[in-house]
């Protein structure tokens, strides 16, 4: 077995901590437990990462002529995407140590013209985000997060469902007395995404004639106008999302797990936040955590990794640091740099054996887990990270004590996926997976260890202090 617990045998490291560390522990699940009943958007997850690390002393990129070591930095995007940074000793032209992460996460989106009546009852139309099974979102409590943008620019904060009092949505289903039909058939045909409409309201408007149709949706319409100011259309300029309602909340009796909505990928965005904000002392090579957008689509648009935000976030950090031909600075110090993509991976779950890959998936409680390589099919869409990074790796969690374990995501060509890293690999840099094991990876409810959780966040704190 290898001298870092759990490593090769993926064996229980709880109760094998010092009492220093399990209070660490105990305290980190705490914290973390704040952030994520907070961060259910990722515009949120965005506000509460700039509120913490302001509150630390970073300050906004633009506010500084120019950058020494220990300055504190941060750089935001849309009010989505953000890059942090502590410069290190050494010029950001030598190479960055990158914790690169996302704050999106599966969920159901409203239509651009969303609100419509049916039977009787008004709905939300809906079109679900990232790659769920649809039968998940059926029936739950539902809570409603985002913002209403008015052509003058001002903006409505919309957060309905999770305050003491707030009312919830829900998308209904059939009951198993009916529900021949609907079992008869593949899971995959039996819920058809055009039916995954939200009940909102089922309350004629009282004002309304008699004669007046669609009197259900009046009534919606009448109590957003009287509670928010806002018309139809203005849901033309609307990005509002339908969540699970609800806290995150330790589970089992011994209180070892936590339950929650978001986990991927904002267990690992707060680990790699964590780890920057709790540097001990100046890194030698500027530490920097990317916390993105879009990643559960495919990373595109203007707040996504596959946008030019990353390099010209480094362009503008060199510029403020007297560096020659600054132009070639940016592209020797992508390639110069090292990242460790902070996104979660499968745990391998006793009641799905045929999904494991022999003994290489993550297990519960035995650290963070390194993924070499992701992709499918041959591992098509993988970066596959050298093995000099990962033995390099293993040296400085080594010295940290981390406990950690390595595998893959799940037996061959039983499935597969992809995270950022490709998309940073493109600059030549070093890159590999590293995060945390889930249960329930995408549904509304997801599932993670209490100490992987703590000991990615000292994985990741021990990279950027390398």
């Amino acid at each position: 077995m290898s001298d870092i617990v759990g490593t090769v045998k993926r064996e229980n490291a709880v109760g094998r901590l010092s009492e220093k560390e399990t209070a660490a522990c105990a305290d980190y699940a705490k914290d973390y437990v704040s952030y994520l009943g907070i961060a259910k958007t990722e515009r949120r997850a965005y506000a509460e990462a700039v509120r913490r690390i302001e509150a630390l002393g970073f300050r906004e990129l633009s506010t500084f002529e120019t950058l020494k070591p220990g300055d504190k930095v941060y750089r935001g995007y849309h009010g989505k995407t953000l890059m942090a940074a502590v410069i290190g000793q050494e010029p950001v032209a030598n190479g960055i140590n990158v914790i690169g992460g996302h704050t999106d996460a599966p969920r159901i989106d409203l239509k651009p013209v969303p609100l419509c009546e049916k039977g009787g009852l008004a709905y939300f139309d809906t079109h679900y985000y990232g790659g769920i099974k649809k039968f998940h979102w059926l029936v739950h409590p539902l809570a409603l997060y985002g913002v209403i943008v008015k052509p003058d620019g001002s903006k409505v904060e919309v957060a309905i469902g999770d305050n003491p009092g707030d009312p919830v949505f829900q998308i209904t289903d059939i009951l198993p007395h009916f529900g021949a039909e609907q079992s008869a058939k593949k899971v995959s045909e039996a819920f058809d995404p055009e039916d995954m409409d939200v009940l909102i309201g089922s309350a004629p408007d009282p004002t309304a004639d008699k004669d007046a149709k669609e009197t259900v949706k009046r009534n919606i319409l009448r109590i957003l106008a009287d509670t928010y100011g806002v018309t139809e259309e203005d849901f033309l300029s609307a990005e509002l999302e339908l969540v699970p309602a609800g806290m995150p909340r330790d589970l089992g009796l011994d209180r070892s797990m936590i339950v929650g909505y978001g986990h991927d990928d904002r267990v690992c965005a707060y680990a790699g936040l964590r780890a920057l904000m709790d540097l001990p002392a100046i890194p030698r090579r500027t530490g920097m955590v990317l916390l993105c957008d879009k990643e559960e689509i495919g990373s595109v648009g203007a707040t996504g990794m596959d946008s030019t935000f990353f390099e010209n976030s480094v362009a503008e950090l060199i510029a403020r640091q007297d560096t020659p031909r600054p132009e070639i600075a940016v592209r020797r110090a992508l390639e110069a740099s090292r990242m460790l993509s902070a996104d979660v991976c499968a745990a391998s779950d006793p009641h799905f054996p045929n999904a494991d890959s022999t003994g290489n998936m993550a297990k519960m409680n035995a650290g963070g887990c390194l993924i070499k390589y992701t992709g499918a099919r041959g591992k098509s869409g993988a970066s596959d990270a050298r093995a000099e990074f990962i033995a390099d790796l293993r040296r400085i969690f080594a010295k940290d004590g981390v406990v950690w374990q390595a595998g893959e995501l799940g037996r061959c060509e039983k499935g597969g996926g992809g995270t950022i890293a490709l998309y940073m690999a493109r600059y030549g840099m070093d890159v590999v997976d590293f995060g945390v094991p889930l249960f329930n990876m995408h549904a509304p409810w997801e599932t993670a260890s209490k100490l992987d959780c703590y000991m990615t966040y000292r994985a990741y704190r021990a990279f950027l202090a390398d």
